[in-house]
């Protein structure tokens, strides 16, 4: 991925929280999604988006319009905190669109602006919920099936294709993880200093401290109320929430054993995995080396593009080249020709 950083546009932090609140996200129109609930094995929900111009013939109701048998299906796993709204899945969903590819997103447990019901929520190796939601869509979609992650969701997606090795081939054609903080320790540690832990950190605390406290409500003593309200880092609030809620026995335990990159020689299928080197989140000196990936993993690391950023054109610029280089990537590994321009 040749990404040149327009000259306006400076600056890691700057090419990180420009794109995501002024650029350019589609060509024409925002995506318009239909909403679809599915029950968890747990008997607790989430909520699938549906771009509204496509969905799966086997679940095609009254009014919608199936996307043909053949065609793609792409899903994207958001990031912390992200949605279907977020600017890089309506931008991933308007490259859909003009390449008559399905196109969904699933919405980790809480991100869909209405409470889940258990005791839990969602975490950065959660590889179990991208597996049965995958296989999900497998049993929905006669095509071939690509999968993105982004940022949190890119690093669950890589630990699900490494748990399940070459019988994630049966699931989907290949994935691709974008911005994804493999290395959870060092990203963790990134954001929470400086300007990152008085912009990002507080942006991310903002609403994810009030979800917790909420899901307290649900489910008393599930952790300790004062030191979430203590909590001023991610590495806080995981300590006393994400961790030992999901299993984890703190902090360190979890960052350790749901990062992706010591594991990435374990995937067996097509898999991209896009970093900028400028990446706030993401410091460059953790990034993996060819050397130290297996053969089914390709490295993008570009050395601009800030955080799920790579705007590019003139000011306020567009985020349509990151999905553009990204999926086409991804439909070179399908082995059918669903995704060529419709027009």
């Amino acid at each position: 991925m040749n990404y040149v950083a327009p000259r306006w546009l400076p600056g890691g932090n700057l090419q990180t929280i420009w794109p995501a609140l002024y650029a350019r996200r589609v060509v024409d129109d925002l995506p318009l999604y239909r909403r679809e609930r599915w029950t968890a094995p747990d008997t607790d929900f989430i909520d699938v988006d549906w771009l509204k111009a496509h969905r799966p013939v086997a679940v095609a109701g009254p009014g919608s319009q199936p996307a043909p048998p053949e065609s793609t299906l792409m899903v994207l796993f958001h990031g912390l905190e992200g949605s279907s709204g977020s600017h890089y899945s309506q931008a991933f969903a308007d490259f859909a669109r003009h390449q008559g590819m399905a196109f969904a997103v699933p919405h980790f447990r809480g991100c869909s602006g209405e409470l889940n019901l258990g005791p839990r929520a969602y975490h950065s190796g959660d590889h179990a919920e991208i597996g049965w939601v995958l296989q999900r869509f497998r049993e929905l979609h006669a095509g071939p099936i690509v999968a993105v992650g982004v940022s949190l969701g890119g690093n669950a997606l890589l630990r699900w294709a490494q748990e399940m090795g070459a019988s994630a081939g049966s699931v989907v054609s290949a994935v691709a993880a974008i911005s994804s903080p493999i290395d959870l320790a060092a990203g963790g540690h990134a954001i929470g200093q400086g300007f990152n832990r008085l912009v990002y950190t507080r942006m991310f605390l903002n609403t994810m401290k009030p979800k917790a406290l909420r899901k307290l409500k649900q489910h008393p003593g599930l952790f300790d109320r004062e030191a979430m309200l203590q909590a001023r880092d991610l590495y806080d609030f995981d300590n006393v929430f994400t961790a030992p809620v999901h299993g984890f026995k703190n902090t360190e335990d979890y960052w350790s054993r749901a990062s992706a990159k010591p594991h990435l020689q374990q995937i067996k299928i097509p898999a991209l995995v896009v970093n900028a080197r400028n990446d706030p989140f993401v410091p460059a000196w953790c990034l993996p080396t060819q050397r130290e990936v297996g053969s089914h993993v390709t490295l993008w690391q570009p050395a601009h593009g800030g955080h799920v950023g790579f705007a590019q054109g003139r000011f306020p610029g567009h985020v349509r080249p990151l999905p553009e280089v990204v999926g086409g990537w991804l439909q070179q590994h399908t082995g059918s020709t669903a995704g060529r321009s419709h027009g």
